[in-house]
């Protein structure tokens, strides 16, 4: 009996330590990442709406907020009356151009019947000259005229420049988001005064995940991007499994960060590698992973 009993020890602290020894090491190790985008004011004022929340999920060109278009506005309305008190001026020199062509073409028709005068010698040549005289005043003052009128159209074209630029000015107080994603930090209150290029909010896309790991240099050659691999996080029941794909190896190697273990006890050179992660919920920035190659 006690012969039986010796065996049996001896059988389970084989089989304890065969458990051991096929228990597989990581291939690294590493944590989460996620572009994140801060988000900032493109214009001054007061925030009049900022409607978002943390943990919100944005859609790309939602519209979250409006910054006060009060002085644009105001300044949009005088332009708009300087161009039109310009065009009221320039419709004025329209008038009198035609005043002026009209003249002309009346001097016209009397320089030509002067003309048939005076080859059957019924008009002296004086009076030939006056009709031409007054012709080309008439010209003079028509080529003025429209000259005024091009001086105006330039100031109508640099009002327009000015109006399309406060128009710009007013479309930028509309704080509109860039990309999807969620939002995890609100930097600004409503009622706050912000100025160009103060942050308001940061967003990430947390649909995808970046893990960042690092290997050493004799494993380089065992994997490749494109690759899928399996990269395991701790769950509420031990290790749960998802996949990855490999994006980018780094092609540089850099001193093992500290907080990094590998697959040989911390060498002194490694190499950064890429994987994206499907999140489906459980994924958090910063959250530690563990990968394994060549599934």
């Amino acid at each position: 009996m006690k012969l039986q009993t010796q065996t049996l020890i001896l059988t389970f602290m084989v089989m304890v330590a065969t458990s051991c020894n096929t228990d597989k090491t990581s291939d690294a190790y590493g944590n989460f990442e996620a572009i994140e985008t801060t988000i900032s004011a493109e214009a001054n004022g007061r925030i009049l709406i900022l409607n978002l929340e943390e943990g919100s999920i944005l859609m790309q060109g939602d519209t979250v907020g409006l910054i006060d278009t009060t002085d644009l506005h105001l300044k949009r309305v005088q332009m708009m009356a300087q161009r039109s008190a310009i065009g009221s001026r320039h419709g004025n020199l329209d008038a009198q151009a035609q005043v002026y062509e009209q003249q002309k073409r009346n001097l016209e028709k009397d320089r030509n019947r002067i003309s048939s005068l005076l080859a059957e010698q019924a008009a002296t040549p004086k009076q030939l000259d006056d009709v031409e005289g007054a012709m080309a005043l008439a010209q003079r003052q028509i080529v003025a005229v429209k000259s005024q009128q091009s001086g105006l159209n330039d100031e109508i074209r640099a009002i327009d420049a000015q109006i399309a630029q406060i128009e710009q000015s007013i479309k930028r107080c509309y704080i509109t988001n860039p990309v999807k994603g969620t939002v995890l930090s609100r930097l600004a209150e409503t009622g706050e005064v912000t100025a160009f290029g103060k942050p308001l909010y940061r967003i990430a896309d947390l649909s995808e995940m970046e893990l960042r790991v690092y290997i050493s240099g004799n494993m380089l050659s065992s994997i490749k991007t494109g690759e899928k691999a399996k990269v395991l996080i701790d769950g509420p029941d031990g290790l749960k499994e998802l996949e990855g794909v490999i994006t980018w190896i780094s092609p540089t190697a850099e001193f093992t960060p500290k907080i990094i273990q590998t697959r040989d006890e911390r060498v002194n050179l490694v190499y950064a590698v890429k994987l994206k992660v499907p999140n489906d919920g459980s994924l958090k920035i910063a959250m530690p992973a563990e990968v394994n190659f060549n599934q």
